[in-house]
């Protein structure tokens, strides 16, 4: 059996490791500082097997040696913004979680394909490849996984219809510039904006990008665990299976959609080999405005983090026609952090 490493064993991580047990895509090593939580998470998920017949070993452990020869790395491992705490602040520290536990983990498994689900999620996924040095379609981000699935589940509620019958995309960053596809959102092949007014369907697209800070309103304390552990499995099924699923993901763009050097969510073919391909669709320029604009203030963050970290303050040009790369950022070296302490998962 294919073997899963998840680093971080909260709420997001240890839910992850739950659907990857039950669909039986793969033993799960759960990693954490807390070596107690990651232990006892793994032997209550284990003894679900014969309840759920799942036949994943599921094992805990604090240290990388138990990580060896993973297929996927999983990057859970991070810390919510806490009151009084700048962006800047959240930034850098868990720059230093996620830097940690990508030097530590690729020791142990150079081969695999690492996902990243750590807030903010595209600037620590462009941080994990650079610190790994792993080529840019083995390091992937989740989260445009994530906000298509409750894109597509306000839609399908609106309607009254079951949710497997609605095909919706965002991409963009993952957080406030997230661009929903209205134009490219159906339901059973009938386009929603037919079924949809579209005024109404914009503010569905707003729920969307909402979506994470409403849960975290109900719950008061705490966040969305259920659907990123969902999207986490679906990714690893995807790549497992070499399914060569079309989702939308954090990759490293290459001059797609006129961007260049910057991690963002755009659509890509998912499989054995991480990143298959980068889908190019035809996007009206409203829509690209969007995107490129997502993207450049994911760059920008990038650079601050590199900044933060000591790695000296990346440049990022926006160019100003659609014609020419609106982001080129200058990454620092991947041997910048490459030998690290030992991790905080926490």
């Amino acid at each position: 059996m294919s073997k899963v490493t998840i680093i971080g064993a909260g709420f997001v991580g240890a839910t992850a490791g739950q659907y990857i047990a039950m669909k039986n895509l793969a033993d799960v090593v759960l990693i954490d500082i807390n070596e107690g939580a990651a232990m006892g998470k793994a032997l209550d998920l284990l003894q679900t097997g014969p309840i759920t017949s799942h036949c994943s070993h599921l094992s805990g452990a604090s240290g990388y040696e138990a990580t060896a020869n993973s297929d996927v790395v999983v990057i859970t491992a991070g810390i919510p913004r806490k009151e009084g705490m700048s962006r800047d602040e959240l930034l850098k520290i868990n720059a230093g979680i996620v830097s940690s536990a990508a030097a530590q983990a690729v020791k142990f498994s150079p081969n695999a394909i690492f996902i990243v689900v750590t807030n903010p999620l595209d600037v620590m996924t462009q941080l994990t490849q650079q610190v790994t040095g792993l080529p840019s379609h083995r390091v992937i981000g989740m989260a445009g996984v994530l906000d298509s699935g409750r894109f597509q589940t306000f839609i399908a509620a609106e309607l009254g219809i079951s949710p497997v019958d609605v095909k919706a995309m965002v991409l963009g960053g993952h957080g406030d510039l997230m661009v929903p596809l209205l134009r490219h959102s159906s339901v059973n092949g009938i386009p929603a904006l037919e079924l949809i007014a579209e005024a109404r369907l914009q503010e569905l697209a707003v729920r969307t990008r909402d979506g994470g800070a409403e849960i975290v309103s109900y719950l008061k304390s705490g966040s969305a665990y259920y659907a990123p552990g969902a999207s986490v499995a679906q990714m690893v099924e995807t790549i497992l299976q070499d399914q060569k699923r079309l989702l939308p993901c954090s990759v490293l763009a290459t001059g797609q959609y006129g961007l260049n050097n910057v991690y963002v969510g755009l659509p890509v073919v998912l499989g054995r080999n991480g990143v298959e391909r980068i889908v190019e669709l035809p996007l009206e320029s409203s829509e690209l405005a969007a995107l490129q604009k997502s993207a450049a203030a994911i760059a920008k963050n990038v650079a601050t983090m590199n900044d933060l970290i000591g790695w000296g303050k990346a440049e990022v040009i926006e160019a100003k026609t659609a014609e020419t790369a609106v982001v080129v950022l200058a990454a620092a070296p991947p041997a910048a952090v490459a030998e690290s302490k030992e991790p905080v998962t926490k």
